[in-house]
């Protein structure tokens, strides 16, 4: 996933861009860019490996003027992508995943059209998306190709000399909203942005909706629709805690998050609750305030330099950050029992080797984990949160289980069922944690309160919205 941030002003407004932008951090760890526009178009692309963006782009040796301008950062690929065509010269930032990202490719080729980018030997996503944008009859025409040939989700901003071109996922699954100050309007994909900024949140953008931004307002050129499909995890772990998608708050629903998880935990016994920063600590909080057990930070996160651990693309690298990011506080930990709560399992990995054996290695008497979502069975096709089945410590649990891999995991699904009270078992003794209890479905779309067609929960139960292409 990308964190997009956009602005259009009567005035100088480099510096909210920037650091509008720098307020996606969050998002992503391979790429931070800018694009703006003056008399002419210009680019510019950093690595974020060790740094933040601001800092990267306030350092610049040129001093960025500009009264609009896009940029995003990117966990995967460099962007924004410069395109010169038929429908005139734009830059584009993307946020999303396009699966048939090489089918498309394919075909387009064969027609003759070159790609210049890549992202590890792969053809650059956002790339993609700006060549097919070109093939329309108009931006606005392009945008809609994009919607009609992709599986996947795509929101993306378009830097045109009309203005900004603000486009959200056909099924919303990926957010953008759009704000606006004294003298200018912006967009983003997290509110976060607007808070410091003077931003008042006008609203978010409907699925599929495109709008065009400059300096004397909104204009709506495609009203979209109401059929969504909202990530799920914006609210439980990608989201900031300030931010807001739909008019609901990040740092609110993990607290109901965690009541909902104490609710059902009535027998249990510790201690303490504590989170794994940063993610699982109002999960935590919410677990505290329902049960009336001591909220405490067992761990504490070194923030300065270290961001997401999942973010990183090689193993070595997550395994790293892990390792080096979170710190055990003895005195806290030492003879009690405790009720660690995490936003999510994915591998397994860290949580075993970088959390819960620092816990142990402090003196703990019992360590009881709550994740604040349902087991992951399936590899994420919208939003790159997982890529395979092999990455899942669940699909590592059936096979043992089951002496090979299966397609059909539905017993699993069933938080009633013996095959998933088997696979809770083989995960908690692989994790060498006390107990294991994870949220339901039925009590993780409770908390976010929204119906669950309107939500993405393909994750969980490998089931798309009936209605949707992807």
């Amino acid at each position: 996933m990308s964190g997009l941030f956009g602005i259009v002003s009567k005035s100088d407004c480099s510096e909210n861009l920037i650091y509008g932008i720098d307020y996606h951090t969050h998002m992503g760890s391979e790429y931070g860019g800018i694009a703006i526009l003056n008399d002419e178009f210009t680019r510019y692309i950093n690595r974020m490996s060790n740094a933040n963006f601001r800092d990267r782009f306030f350092s610049s040796d040129k001093k960025i003027e500009t009264t609009k301008g896009i940029g995003c950062i990117s966990d995967l690929e460099e962007q924004p992508i410069y395109i010169k065509s038929r429908v005139g010269e734009f830059c584009v930032v993307t946020s999303g995943r396009v699966e048939n990202l090489q089918e498309i490719a394919d075909s387009m080729i064969k027609e003759g059209i070159c790609f210049s980018e890549f992202s590890k030997s792969h053809v650059n996503t956002t790339e993609l998306v700006a060549r097919i944008v070109a093939s329309g009859s108009s931006i606005q025409e392009g945008i809609k190709l994009v919607y009609k040939k992709i599986k996947g989700s795509c929101s993306l901003l378009i830097l045109t000399r009309e203005g900004i071109y603000a486009a959200r996922d056909f099924y919303g699954r990926t957010s953008l909203i759009l704000g606006k100050n004294e003298d200018s309007y912006a967009v983003c994909s997290e509110t976060v942005a607007f808070a410091n900024l003077g931003f008042e949140q006008i609203r978010d953008l409907n699925s599929g909706e495109i709008v065009l931004i400059n300096e004397n307002g909104i204009k709506v050129l495609e009203k979209g629709h109401k059929t969504k499909q909202i990530c799920t995890f914006l609210w439980i772990y990608t989201g900031f805690p300030a931010s807001n998608y739909e008019g609901l708050n990040s740092e609110v629903i993990r607290e109901k998050s965690g009541k909902l998880l104490a609710k059902r935990d009535k027998g249990i016994k510790a201690d303490l609750v504590s989170g794994v920063p940063d993610s699982g600590l109002a999960h935590a909080i919410g677990y505290a305030i329902e049960s009336g057990i001591p909220y405490r930070r067992a761990l504490v996160k070194y923030t300065p330099t270290y961001g997401r651990s999942y973010a990183p693309r090689t193993q070595k690298l997550r395994n790293l950050t892990a390792k080096m990011k979170l710190i055990a506080i003895k005195e806290i930990i030492q003879g009690n029992s405790v009720i660690l709560l995490e936003d999510s399992i994915v591998r397994g990995t860290q949580l075993k080797n970088f959390t819960v054996e620092k816990i142990w290695n402090c003196g703990a008497k019992e360590i009881h984990v709550r994740p604040a979502c349902p087991p992951l069975m399936f590899p994420c096709s919208y939003c790159n949160s997982t890529r395979t089945n092999s990455e899942l410590i669940t699909r590592r649990a059936i096979k043992e289980i089951e002496g090979k891999d299966i397609e059909d995991v539905s017993e699993y699904l069933d938080h009633t069922s013996e095959k998933y009270a088997k696979m809770i078992e083989w995960i908690r003794k692989y994790l060498n944690i006390t107990s294991l209890k994870y949220q339901t479905l039925e009590d993780m779309v409770q908390a976010i309160g929204l119906p669950e067609e309107n939500l993405c929960t393909f994750c969980w139960n490998g089931k798309n919205c009936q209605k949707c292409k992807g």
